[in-house]
């Protein structure tokens, strides 16, 4: 037998001792109980042992790479999921949002929610404040909330967070404060305003895991800047979406790929000194004003 004809049969050796693996592998979920889940182990698994085999990943790439998994799971808390953060910055969470919130006409566009959501909030009253003392340029916000007939919705629940002037968000401080962060209601004709601060560029944590693996491959932590929003009313779909400042630079290079077109707004910029639309006296400040309607799709029937 020649050394080609060797190394033939013992690649087709190899060929067959990966494939016959991955079969056992996907047959043991065959028998599961819950068909959707088996489905979704068996397809996991494919692909899975697919990458392998492509790369032709090493031992010590795996060692690795279960080291980066663990210490992701190490500075996951309450206040901070390293995961989601995984999550955004591979594009997994966007594609699944895709997904899953189908094109309806003209609803508003969903996006990441992030990992600073938190279910507990200040409730504001309409033309309140919900900045808090977070530091920031005044940023008035206002629109109404439909549905996709333009029937204005009453009583919509609007949440709503942002970082401060510095990039940081009020869970990111050590102090227990709730600021930049509040949740009010539309009125009898859908209508909501409030007061926030002009959005700032700003970088996703990048002092763990999946800061170490932007870096690694060269990609920016920066976040184009944004306002949150998750809207929710009776009988529709729940809403989770940003908006972002026209004219941004990372529009293009946003490090969790959330920017949308639709999403993109004006945001017109005051003089100190110029009259506000309730009345507020800012003094001497610049503030900067947003309109953004919302439509919301109702839930499937």
């Amino acid at each position: 037998m020649t050394d080609i004809e060797s190394t033939n049969r013992d690649d087709v050796a190899q060929h067959e001792l990966e494939s016959s693996l991955t079969a056992r592998v996907v047959r043991s979920f065959g028998e599961s109980p819950d068909d959707r889940l088996g489905f979704i182990m068996t397809s996991l698994t494919t692909h899975l042992h697919s990458f392998l085999r492509e790369v032709r990943l090493t031992e010590d790439e795996w060692a690795r790479g279960i080291e980066f998994f663990t210490a992701a799971g190490h500075i996951t808390d309450d206040r901070r999921q390293e995961f989601i953060l995984l999550s955004d910055v591979l594009g997994a969470s966007m594609q699944t949002i895709a997904m899953n919130n189908p094109v309806v006409g003209d609803a508003t566009e969903a996006t990441v929610v992030g990992p600073f959501f938190t279910e507990e909030s200040p409730e504001i009253p309409l033309g309140g404040d919900m900045a808090g003392g977070a530091s920031g340029r005044p940023c008035w916000v206002e629109g109404t909330v439909t549905d996709t007939a333009g029937v204005r919705l009453a009583g919509a629940r609007i949440d709503v967070w942002e970082a401060d002037s510095d990039g940081f968000y009020d869970v990111q401080y050590d102090d227990g404060r709730a600021a930049g962060r509040g949740h009010l209601y539309t009125d009898d004709v859908g209508g909501y305003r409030f007061w926030g601060l002009r959005p700032v560029p700003y970088a996703i944590p990048h002092d763990g895991p999946v800061g170490e693996l932007l870096a690694a491959v060269g990609r920016s932590p920066m976040r184009a800047s944004h306002l949150h929003f998750k809207v929710t009313s009776e009988g529709m779909r729940t809403l989770i979406t940003h908006i972002f400042v026209e004219g941004d630079e990372l529009l293009e290079s946003d490090a969790v790929f959330g920017v949308r077109d639709s999403l993109t707004k004006k945001f017109v910029e005051h003089a100190g000194g110029s009259s506000t639309p309730d009345g507020r006296d800012l003094g001497d400040s610049a503030w900067s004003s947003v309109r953004f309607d919302i439509v919301l799709s109702s839930v499937p029937s």
